[in-house]
């Protein structure tokens, strides 16, 4: 049962020592460093205040290496739900204090006492029931899912008033408190999988050890499914919350049908090859896929139950001997996103675009489009492979998700506009590999180098423009000289990718020639260089001034229409715009 890694977030280079000494107990965590003061961490943050507010947003638990005022002073306007808080800390900047803060739902203290451990303190826990029973009742482990928490504070209240209680049913960790259990006492947990009404006098927790399999779905409308397998539980007898996951063949990856049952169960699907199915001795049972892969999914000294299921459902179910851990067991339906990190760092990342670099397996792209991505991805893999390769690159990303890996490919950017988007559809629609179609497929957009050259300089795209790539390399010449002359006679605004290289030196110098015919040679052009890189120039220069020796690979131009206007400025400057109204 996986958890999110935290964020250790740090204000100066003295507190770098204990970040990396808590870092190296939690794979995956990240150290999030103020810029100027730090240096050597995997993410550099401006702003305190904001980093932290949307790092608790997305439930990321917080480790931070500072006093905790500033932390309770910047979450205080979040805070309304204390079961959606994640775990937040505070740790002392020598490691001799661990104080959890927020999260007492979701694990804190339990968390506080590992890094303690890892620091060889004492954590300073306040909560009064973790502190005498040595768990906490309101935040039982992974695996395990408190049925009614409502009635869990006066239950805790009455134990440590001298309550006793029983335990009915297995569960290492309340076995292995310090609860005063009693054979006879009034208050009593129980731990079962099955459906009950719980009562004030009785916390009752499901432990996930169902697994259920899921067959022959394509047939079955995906809401259906969802009534139909809350039929079967209802059936068996069997509580939705003791449910770990659906389990399903490879072939199913992407059914509709898979996606709304895990999504409204709130549970994970997971997929096997047919390989890796166990073999079934009963006879009853010898030709049913789905209880082969129940039995699979619920691992040794695992038993299938009886089920009166609906006809129209092939599933079967099985009980597992303790919690299940599905993240472990089979694959995940394979995620591609193809993502924009627009033309320079993470400042011009979109949040959408940050999440999923941040929650991906892989990343693959061009080396000089991962390096702009910056270092978000701790822990993840990177697939560096050299600009030309796109097709290969799409493929070899498709095949990786196809595995169940997260994979984000990288382009600098928008992905749609002449990037990796465009190849991973070639990719698929001239493939067409079958296990290609079960993955999850999305586009993050980026700002693209037009509109970040556009904003540095003013408005030069106010109005109607278009925008043309001058490598030939995928496209015949000839074509390009027919959009770039018929973009010019109906008056676009332009904006030129690609505009010159090592091996294209003449086709920039043949573009402005065409543009000369029918644009009149004052028209400003933009000329946008390394945006928002190290580096970056925005210069402006008329249609007539402009040579092809102005430009290069990593220069954005903009040739403006005949409506666009240059407006000097106070200090020499100039803002370049162009109407919204069109006069001729």
């Amino acid at each position: 049962m996986n958890r999110v890694p935290p964020a250790i977030v740090i204000l100066g280079q003295n507190s770098q020592p204990i970040a990396k000494k808590i870092s190296a107990h939690f794979p995956g965590s990240q150290i999030y460093g103020l810029i100027d003061r730090t240096n050597d961490t995997d993410i550099n943050f401006s702003n305190f205040g904001e980093t932290l507010r949307e790092l608790f947003s997305t439930e990321t638990p917080i480790i931070g290496i500072c006093a905790a005022g500033i932390i309770i002073r910047t979450l205080a306007p979040l805070l309304s739900d204390k079961r959606a808080e994640p775990p937040v800390l505070a740790v002392a900047e020598d490691g001799s204090a661990v104080v959890p803060l927020l999260g007492g739902l979701h694990g804190v203290n339990d968390l506080a006492r590992e890094i303690a451990a890892a620091l060889g303190v004492q954590p300073a826990i306040t909560t009064t029931g973790d502190i005498r029973f040595r768990t906490a009742l309101l935040s039982p482990p992974q695996g395990y899912y408190l049925a009614n928490p409502e009635d869990a504070k006066t239950f805790i209240s009455n134990l440590l008033a001298g309550a006793k209680v029983r335990l009915e049913g297995a569960a290492s960790w309340l076995a292995e408190s310090n609860l005063p259990i009693a054979p006879d006492a009034k208050l009593t947990i129980r731990v079962t999988e099955k459906a009950i009404a719980p009562t004030p006098d009785c916390l009752v927790y499901h432990p996930q050890i169902v697994a259920l399999a899921l067959t022959k779905l394509s047939n079955i409308e995906p809401e259906i499914v969802v009534s139909l397998v809350q039929e079967v539980l209802e059936n068996t007898g069997l509580a939705a919350a003791s449910v770990a996951g659906f389990f399903a063949l490879k072939d199913e990856m992407g059914n509709p049908a898979l996606e709304a049952v895990s999504q409204y169960f709130k549970v994970p699907v997971r997929f096997f090859n047919l390989s890796e199915l166990v073999e079934l001795d009963s006879i009853e049972f010898i030709e049913n896929q789905a209880a082969q892969i129940a039995l699979t999914a619920a691992g040794a000294n695992s038993h299938l139950i009886e089920s009166d299921r609906p006809n129209a459902l092939n599933c079967a179910i099985a009980l597992a001997a303790e919690p299940i851990n599905a993240s472990a067991i089979g694959i995940s339906r394979g995620k591609l996103a193809i993502v924009g990190t627009g033309p320079g760092g993470a400042p011009w990342m979109s949040p959408e675009v940050k999440e999923i670099l941040r929650e991906a397996t892989d990343w693959v792209g061009y080396k000089f489009y991962l390096d702009l991505a910056g270092t978000l991805g701790f822990g993840q893999k990177r697939h560096d492979s050299d600009n030309r390769e796109e097709i290969d690159r799409a493929r070899f990303a498709l095949d990786l998700a196809a595995s169940g890996k997260s994979v984000a490919v990288v382009s600098s950017g928008d992905p749609g506009i002449f990037a990796m988007a465009a190849a991973v559809f070639e990719a698929i629609d001239f493939d067409a590999k079958p296990e290609w179609q079960g993955i999850d497929i999305r586009v993050a957009p980026g700002i693209s180098a037009m509109q970040a050259a556009a904003a540095a300089i003013g408005a030069p795209l106010g109005h109607d423009f278009c925008v043309i790539s001058l490598s030939d390399i995928l496209k015949p010449w000839e074509v390009i000289e027919q959009r770039i002359s018929a973009a010019a006679i109906a008056d676009f605004a332009i904006a030129f990718y690609n505009p010159i290289s090592k091996q294209r030196v003449w086709q920039l110098g043949r573009a402005i020639e065409i543009l000369l015919q029918s644009r009149d040679a004052k028209t400003p052009v933009v000329l946008g260089r390394n945006l928002g890189r190290p580096g970056q120039s925005v210069r402006v220069c008329t249609l007539g001034e402009f040579q092809p020796q102005d430009a290069d690979m990593r220069t954005l131009v903009i040739v403006g229409s005949s409506q666009t206007r240059i407006i000097p400025r106070k200090y020499g400057d100039v803002w370049v715009y162009t109407p919204r109204r069109y006069e001729k």
